[in-house]
């Protein structure tokens, strides 16, 4: 016999979950359900992916009699109540249908009014479009041609700056070249190492190339302040330019812009963002004020190219000047030194001669005491022999006398003699000492005149002094 199965009944439906009720669901009937736990997530339909509806998970259960009659009484309305529901729609139609035409008939009139309106502005709108392309047309067209006229003077002036540089560059080979014959005649030896007008010349030369040099330099920072200038006024131009075509580029394009372009579409709540910082007035002024910055700075830029070719003119009359006073200088100095060394060369010819007269004097005093010997030997021998007389023979006699001042004679003789030979060869020590100090002085005269007219002359000459100051 089957198993009989137990019923449970509640006061309402059961959820879609399958679950047992919760506890605000009264039991009426039945022994009491315990929870199904660990089997909620189970379906009872063969697709697991669709939702568990509420219909599927009830048991369709026969209710009392009493419970759906008590049901259907609480559900039905009264013929009257139908009749006046009737009523109230129709009315209610009659009503949203002429409420409807009356709409209707407005909305074709706003429709006509508005595209009126709209066809109106939108073609204003176009006109002052247009009004202001042929302004930004006028502005683009003025500024470029300043930016034109600029950038040909910043290329005017950025020449005359290279110029300038060059011709700093041109002095400090000047200077080089002074400094050169400077150094070369600090290789002058002995009297000739003096301070005479070919360096004082060089001295003023170094210091006239030195304030050249200054003064361009000067004038060269001014010149690279015009130049940043310059560029200055040509960036905000070249911007003012670049921001008026694209500014053209966008009007033009708006300018075409009508209802069957394409790519015109929404953009919600552009009309309330305001992005202009300007109005029509500013706007103007600023393109006026730009080209006239412009204007100002290229008057201030010829002006300066004016002063620039002025002080390189003036610079170069001054080198040109100071390089032909040191040359000058220099010849007139070797001229000079070449006289002093035709005279020392003459001085030291009559000097060799005195010497050589004077060695033959010398060679003679040494004769002379030569000579003397051979008498004092004489004599000598004369009192030894009259020495070995005996007893009273030995006798002081007139020879005897004569003997003895025949030696006393030949000695005072040979006293003179050898002073006299010893000034002979003290002079010719001298004379010897004055002949070291003439061709000392000789070879300084040679060294300083191949220094003056060889080294710094030639190094002078060599110099391309004509195409470094003509400019």
């Amino acid at each position: 016999m089957p198993e009989q199965k137990d019923t449970v009944l509640y006061s309402q439906l059961q959820p879609w979950s399958s679950v047992a009720a919760t506890p605000c669901m009264e039991q009426v009937a039945g022994p009491p359900m315990p929870a199904r736990l660990g089997q909620y997530y189970q379906t009872p339909r063969p697709h697991p992916w669709r939702p568990t509806l509420g219909y599927e998970t009830i048991e369709a259960i026969p209710l009392n009699p009493a419970h759906a009659a008590r049901a259907a009484l609480y559900t039905r309305y009264t013929p009257l109540e139908w009749t006046q529901g009737n009523l109230r729609n129709y009315n209610e139609s009659d009503t949203t249908r002429n409420y409807s035409e009356r709409l209707r008939n407005d909305f074709v009139r706003v429709m006509r009014e508005t595209d009126e309106r709209t066809t109106q502005g939108q073609r204003e709108s176009g006109r002052r479009i247009g009004e202001r392309i042929t302004d930004t047309t006028f502005w683009r067209n003025e500024v470029r041609t300043e930016l034109e006229g600029l950038i040909r003077e910043n290329n005017l002036l950025g020449e005359a700056k290279r110029n300038m540089w060059k011709s700093i560059d041109d002095v400090e080979g000047l200077i080089h070249i002074a400094q050169e014959c400077l150094y070369h005649r600090e290789k002058r030896e002995g009297i000739d190492l003096c301070h005479d007008i070919a360096e004082q010349a060089i001295l003023k030369e170094i210091e006239c190339y030195r304030n050249t040099q200054e003064k361009m330099r000067n004038l060269y920072s001014t010149i690279q302040g015009q130049i940043n200038n310059n560029r200055a006024a040509q960036h905000d131009l070249e911007i003012d330019v670049k921001s008026k075509e694209s500014a053209l580029g966008s009007d033009q394009m708006c300018h075409q812009f009508n209802n069957f372009s394409k790519g015109i579409q929404y953009y919600g709540g552009i009309e309330k963002f305001d992005p202009t910082i300007t109005n029509t007035t500013t706007w103007a002024e600023n393109s006026n004020r730009m080209v006239q910055r412009s204007q100002s700075e290229r008057v201030k830029s010829m002006q300066m190219r004016s002063d620039i070719d002025n002080l390189v003119n003036t610079c170069a009359q001054e080198l040109w000047d100071a390089w032909s006073n040191t040359n000058n200088a220099l010849a007139r100095r070797a001229a000079e030194i070449l006289e002093a060394k035709s005279k020392l060369q003459m001085h030291l010819h009559n000097l060799q001669q005195e010497i050589f007269s004077q060695e033959k004097n010398i060679e003679l005093l040494k004769k002379a005491i030569l000579d003397k010997s051979n008498p004092m030997k004489v004599a000598h021998t004369r009192l030894e022999a009259r020495t070995h007389r005996k007893g009273i023979e030995l006798c002081r006699d007139v020879a005897q006398d004569k003997l003895v001042s025949e030696v006393l004679d030949i000695q005072d003789s040979i006293e003179i003699l050898h002073r006299k030979l010893q000034e002979a060869e003290a002079q010719h020590q001298q004379m010897l000492k004055t002949r070291a100090n003439l061709e000392s002085d000789l070879h300084s005269k040679v060294n300083s005149l191949f220094i003056d007219r060889e080294k710094c002359m030639g190094m002078r000459r060599s110099f391309p002094i004509t195409s470094t100051i003509k400019y």
